[in-house]
């Protein structure tokens, strides 16, 4: 295709048209082809596009040193390839990679009439956003595994299939709180904010297992089901209150970072111990009270 491009009127209008296109979105920044060489030349002109024959001319009496610049990064003869850079705008709140890529390639398709298979997007924007889509579609199974590993762990360690049931439910909560807030508050995933949920699950399972266990001994003095719950407070609930504070103002040192995804971290990290304590020391308790699992 780019050794016709000389010759080619059509394809040198199609290729205005994506140009023009790609650079009036408001998610691009600067965009250089060989249609960029092509307004300078028609500005040179008055305006008025050169034709095939005057381009040939104008293509061999570029010094070598200007093709390097002007032609070589855009048009390859040698592959057949003309290549467009794009730059995009990483700071526009509204960006969506993935939509942004599907909008370019429709357009391509369906506007200027290229065929699907003659043309690729490439480039860290289509790699990164790959990359996000194979961090969120491996998120949803790894937490599902998870949680089922967790289950089968909770079995082998309290023994009993309704602790286990019981203990895993407050367990989803933190989690499932962090995702909430992202989403309400429009924060995108990406490498940092992907992980913040799983390490929610992580804190709560060990809170989970600290608590019933407790829960478990203290049961044993009375087989009175409330006063085991106080007795467990005031020992490991206190123990767990602690410690969760600890680790929640080490992680919320983050938030005075000046890297962004940094500071999601921190927070919502900090978000996740607090929400993971609360659902161990409330809603964990009153399941219990209200079931009355046999021990």
């Amino acid at each position: 295709m780019a050794e016709d491009y000389w010759y080619d009127e059509d394809l040198r209008i199609d290729i205005h048209k994506i140009h023009h296109y790609i650079d009036s979105l408001d998610e691009t920044g600067k965009v250089l082809s060989i249609d960029t060489l092509m307004q300078i030349l028609a500005q040179a002109n008055h305006n008025t596009m050169p034709n095939g024959f005057f381009l040939n001319i104008i293509k061999g009496q570029i010094p070598d040193t200007a093709k390097t610049q002007v032609l070589d990064p855009y048009l390859s003869e040698d592959s057949g390839q003309l290549r467009m850079v794009i730059r995009i705008r990483e700071t526009n709140k509204e960006l969506k990679r993935g939509a942004l890529i599907e909008k370019i390639e429709h357009f391509i398709t369906k506007e200027a009439g290229f065929r699907e298979g003659t043309f690729r997007t490439t480039g860290m924007l289509v790699l990164y956003n790959n990359m996000l889509q194979s961090l969120f579609n491996s998120q949803i199974k790894t937490i599902a595994v998870v949680f089922a590993m967790i289950f089968i762990m909770f079995l082998f360690i309290f023994k009993s299939f309704t602790f286990s049931l019981l203990a895993i439910i407050p367990n989803m909560l933190p989690s499932l709180f962090i995702l909430g807030i992202m989403g309400l508050m429009n924060i995108p995933l990406d490498l940092m904010t992907i992980t913040i949920s799983a390490i929610a699950i992580g804190i709560g399972v060990d809170n989970a297992i600290h608590y019933i266990h407790r829960f478990q001994d203290e049961f044993q003095k009375d087989g009175d089901y409330l006063a085991t719950m106080y007795r467990s407070h005031n020992s490991i609930g206190l123990a767990m209150f602690y410690t969760s504070i600890t680790v929640t103002l080490g992680f919320l040192i983050l938030a005075l970072s000046n890297f962004i995804p940094s500071i999601y971290f921190g927070v919502f990290t900090a978000i996740a111990m607090i929400s993971a304590l609360l659902a161990n020391l409330t809603l964990l308790p009153k399941l219990i009270l209200m079931i009355k699992p046999k021990i």
